[in-house]
């Protein structure tokens, strides 16, 4: 008796959590550059496909979700989304990173890079608070009180956090390229927080790379 196989193939970078992301690089990591074992990984992570249906599967339709999954995770250029919403909550991101708090400051610094990890709720936790005011694009965000709902960013989606992580990417190019040279020299930034995103240089680029492969599968 044949045994019907649905198969949910996501579209876009929203329907994939930091959660299911984590997962997916923690088992991708363990195999490599082996094409048919990234390839069921991919798919056993993000479409729900077990790794003994693979061989069960027509080669167009294969194919086809493979070409789905690729239209979109090469995508390396998302927006910054400055207000998001969590469980009906909506949630700002730091409006002004010259005046964040000392105690938000410090819990973004002492992991000294960023990037897209374990860490990175917490990191998301400090930048994105709950909104207590907004006037079309002008909004204020709760005080700083400690991170204390990382675990709410591990379901949100990946187009989110790409879009934060990218922000940073392209404050640091613009940085290494001394096109806004007077920010180094501005109060925009802590200077340890210019210092780190520094750092994360490669780390971030690998991010690029990371995405640039996936889709070259």
């Amino acid at each position: 008796m044949e045994k019907e196989i649905k198969i949910v193939v996501p579209k876009n970078w929203s329907a994939i959590t930091l959660k299911k992301w984590l997962e997916l690089q923690k088992d991708l990591k363990a195999y490599g550059d082996e094409e048919n074992a990234y390839v069921a990984t991919l798919l056993h992570h993000l479409c729900g496909v077990q790794p003994q249906w693979i061989h069960q599967l027509e080669t167009e339709t294969l194919l086809n979700i493979k070409a789905d999954l690729f239209s979109f995770m090469g995508k390396n250029d998302l927006p910054l989304q400055r207000i998001i919403t969590i469980d009906g909550v909506e949630y700002g991101f730091e409006p002004n990173l010259s005046k964040m708090s000392y105690g938000a400051y410090l819990d973004i610094v002492k992991w000294d890079n960023i990037q897209i990890d374990e860490n990175w709720s917490k990191i998301m936790a400090v930048l994105y608070r709950p909104l207590t005011k907004k006037n079309g694009k002008m909004y204020n965000i709760q005080p700083y009180k400690g991170i204390e709902e990382e675990e709410k960013f591990l379901n949100v989606g990946m187009d989110v956090h790409w879009g934060a992580l990218f922000f940073f990417v392209h404050l640091l190019e613009d940085l290494q390229n001394d096109i806004l040279n007077s920010l180094m020299e501005s109060e925009e930034l802590h200077p340890n927080i210019k210092s780190i995103l520094q750092r994360s240089g490669e780390i971030i680029k690998q991010s690029y790379n990371l995405l640039e492969g996936i889709s070259e599968r």
